[in-house]
């Protein structure tokens, strides 16, 4: 398997096949039967861009959910991780070693939004135990990308 090609992909799948043959020491043909088997064989589940929604107009809040889960007999925890996956608002699912069992990310308009996803659809599931929520404040990097620093707006203050 070529992980270089699939580090690249990782870090900007925007390349174009001839840039990414350059870069793997490959042929634009290798890359595209590579590429192409990789999505056959569900080893490049998608692409997505990395947005810095706090540089939009879109208000959203992120939260990271501990979630303690009491295991399923000859299932686990993927019963409970894939009734939790199903909803629209949560981003990603992890099964976790330490004091909790899942993490839960789920992003929403406002922290109401968010707090009644938590106690009305999580907390309400067969075989969870508990939960602890994180609100996210500021992201410095993800996925490999650090979001820049925004420009503090001069404000230009005006006496008569």
């Amino acid at each position: 398997m070529q992980t270089k090609l699939l580090r690249l992909l990782e870090e900007d799948c925007t390349h174009t096949p001839e840039q990414l043959a350059s870069m793997a020491d490959m042929t634009v043909e290798e890359v595209k039967a590579e590429i192409k088997r990789y999505e056959e064989e569900k080893i490049v589940l998608g692409y997505q861009a990395i947005v810095d929604w706090d540089r939009t107009e879109r208000e959203s809040v992120t939260a990271l959910i501990e979630v303690k889960v009491t295991p399923q007999r000859g299932a686990g925890f993927d019963r409970v991780a894939e009734r939790i996956y199903q909803y629209d608002e949560v981003e990603s699912v992890y099964l976790m070693s330490g004091a909790f069992d899942l993490t839960v990310i789920i992003s929403g308009r406002t922290l109401r939004e968010v707090a009644e996803f938590v106690g009305q659809r999580l907390a309400t599931i067969e075989d969870v135990t508990g939960t602890a929520t994180h609100f996210i404040l500021k992201k410095y990097k993800e996925k490999h990308l650090i979001f820049e620093k925004q420009e503090q707006q001069e404000r230009e203050l005006i006496f008569t």
